[in-house]
This record gives structure tokens, sequence and C-alpha cells, in this order.
């Protein structure tokens, strides 16, 4: 489950956005893999969502909004859950070695 301390509160403003997604014309079906779903049928359908967000012109939000509240399932902004799951890994990394020096 997302975490629900990191979502944006109830104000319009800030969910606006997801009106114009691509994803809304699209089968949900493709943004999020069944139990056990695994290689290259996995594969497929998240080349095939990326493709949808490929072309969104609120990709960039969608992303920001994912990264943020760290969306656990699906593909958001163009991002898989393994994607997504390793942008943390390098920041908390880069952040680590940052906080090194």
């Amino acid at each position: 489950m997302a975490e629900i301390s990191r979502l944006p509160g109830p104000v319009a403003d800030l969910w606006e956005w997801q009106y114009d997604g691509a994803c809304r014309r699209a089968d949900p079906t493709i943004f999020f893999h069944p139990e056990g779903e695994r290689g290259p049928t996995r594969r497929r359908r998240d080349e095939a969502a990326k493709a949808v967000c490929a072309g969104c012109p609120v990709m960039q939000q969608c992303r920001s909004h994912a990264l943020q509240v760290r969306e656990p399932y699906g593909v958001w902004g163009g991002m898989t859950e393994d994607e997504r799951e390793q942008h943390y890994a390098v920041a908390k990394q880069r952040d680590g070695f940052s906080a090194a020096i």
C-alpha cells in the first residue's frame, strides 16, 4: 500500500493532472500485473503500459507522484514497480554517500 502520510491532501489542484492521463483511455489491466505473472508475459504487459505512458501529457506529474508516495504496484509515469525500487535504492545510496562526505 502507498504510504498514506505521503499522499497530497484533498485539494483538487493536486490531483487534477490525473484527468489528462492517457491511461484513462486504456485498459487498466495493462498497468497492474496479475498475481504470479512473470517472464516474457509480464515484460510485454509492462512494455504495453509504458507505450501508453510515453505519449501521455502528464507522465512527469504521474512519475513524480508515484515516486513521492512510493506507489508499490503497477506502472506509473512509465516506471514499473522494479524500476521505482531501483530508483529508491540509487537515491538512498547517493544520499548516504553525500552524507558521508
